[in-house]
């Protein structure tokens, strides 16, 4: 029987310096078949001339600037999968990800959302004296982001799309609303995703970002509390 197709989501906004390596991370799963959507978010750099330089399965799209939220949005109305999967311009895959967690999907049909762990790495290009001013986790940590998830393609849209009205915590809010309707999911424990660590990350770049959590976690509060009235 033919594997169903997993289709991966790569939102880019300026991220030509990295974006290539993203790629070939894709494209280097032993998982087939596979379709790879990088979603332009009204990049003004060389990220076009990156996507579009990758031959089949890699499909490039453009779109007037706006956020994560949309962009990711963007791939999902886009793609022929029966599986998503979701990969930020600067991070990284292990050649295994996909085979590991299709492996346990087909494994369990109770099964709706698989993870996996994080490793971080400082970025290349970083010097010292940056670095010094950046953490990053030397332990591996548990994965519970979009970077690590693989979900069914029915599993998703039973949630919906990502909240476009929270740039920040989106994940955490469609994650919340996942387990509100009563998706089950797993967490491997092999590190499946390598997450860069530089100075452009949107929590280096952006300390309000805590700001988007705090609203995700309270409409997660709300959506419960109206629940429980009712």
């Amino acid at each position: 029987m033919a594997k169903p197709l997993v289709s991966v989501i790569i939102p880019v906004y300026n991220g030509e310096k990295y974006l290539a390596e993203a790629i070939e991370s894709v494209l280097a799963q032993t998982y087939r078949p596979i379709e790879i959507l990088v979603i332009d978010d009204g990049s003004t750099d060389g990220s076009a001339v990156v996507a579009k330089s990758f031959p089949e399965p890699v499909h490039y799209f453009y779109q007037c600037t706006s956020d994560v939220s949309t962009t990711r949005n963007t791939g999902v109305k886009k793609a022929m999968g029966s599986f998503y999967a979701f990969l930020d311009a600067d991070d990284l895959w292990l050649y295994d990800k996909l085979a590991l967690q299709m492996k346990a999907l087909e494994s369990n049909s109770d099964l709706h959302i698989v993870f996996g762990y994080v490793s971080h790495f400082f970025s290349p290009d970083l010097d010292e004296i940056t670095k010094q001013k950046i953490s990053c986790p030397t332990e591996n940590m548990p994965g519970y982001h979009p970077g690590t998830m693989l979900v069914s393609r029915d599993s998703f849209l039973r949630v919906g799309l990502f909240d476009p009205n929270l740039n920040c915590g989106e994940f955490l809010d469609w994650y919340s609303k996942a387990k509100e309707n009563g998706l089950k999911s797993l967490l491997l424990p092999e590190v499946v995703m390598k997450r860069r660590i530089h100075n452009a990350n949107r929590g280096v770049r952006d300390r309000e970002i805590q700001t988007g959590y705090v609203r995700a976690i309270k409409a997660a509060l709300d959506r419960r509390r109206k629940k429980l009235d009712n």
